[in-house]
């Protein structure tokens, strides 16, 4: 549904945004806190068949599904992208993304590098952020903080990490989220997309 248009400008699209970048950067945190802030976007809820953490909610955090049903949603052509990570599938359910853009609101999703870079396939028009942390070092220390992977998933992870660097180029911006800056990091993604939907040429989503 196209947002109505006003005589003196074109009408107003919604966008398909992108929330990209290495595990440890802030992701997660950063749509938290766009969420507590009671913004009017539609965030995406990705299925996954990592086992559920106890902290988080079905439906909310993740959608958890079993190997096999993922497996089946991934022959019926329902995943707008998906990809085996650290072990476990996560994608993103198409159905989910065509209903949020139909009803005009914007779509943000969060995915990794390599499932960014499948959504730009899918979808030129996305809008592609990289989020990353102030330098390695820093990146570094928030993954041995975090204390939920094995010595050895956590030098899989800073590796995954220096690799997925080198392909900032394929994305339009780069935010970093410093440490105890939560809140500017939102304010720095918020003026993205304001300004995107600023341009003379507005974007047209297609999936």
């Amino acid at each position: 549904m196209k947002k109505e248009t006003s005589e003196f400008g074109p009408a107003e699209q919604p966008l398909l945004v992108v929330i990209s970048g290495p595990s440890g950067v802030g992701k997660d945190s950063v749509l938290q806190r766009m969420k507590e802030r009671g913004l009017p976007f539609h965030f995406v809820v990705t299925a996954t068949t990592r086992p559920q953490r106890p902290e988080e909610k079905e439906g909310v955090d993740y959608i958890f599904v079993g190997r096999e049903e993922f497996a089946e949603m991934i022959d019926k052509g329902e995943l707008m992208e998906w990809a085996m990570v650290y072990g476990e599938y996560k994608g993103i359910p198409k159905a989910q993304v065509h209903k949020a853009l139909a009803s005009g609101k914007d779509v943000l999703m969060r995915v990794d590098v390599q499932g960014a870079a499948s959504v730009r396939k899918i979808s030129p028009q996305a809008i592609l952020i990289f989020l990353t942390t102030a330098s390695e070092e820093e990146l570094v220390e928030r993954l041995a903080k975090r204390k939920t992977d094995p010595v050895e998933e956590l030098k899989l992870r800073i590796a995954t990490a220096r690799q997925e660097f080198k392909r900032i180029n394929e994305f339009d911006y780069i935010v970093v989220n410093r440490d105890n800056e939560l809140d500017e990091t939102v304010d720095t993604v918020m003026a993205i997309i304001q300004a995107e939907h600023h341009r003379v040429q507005q974007h047209v989503v297609t999936l």
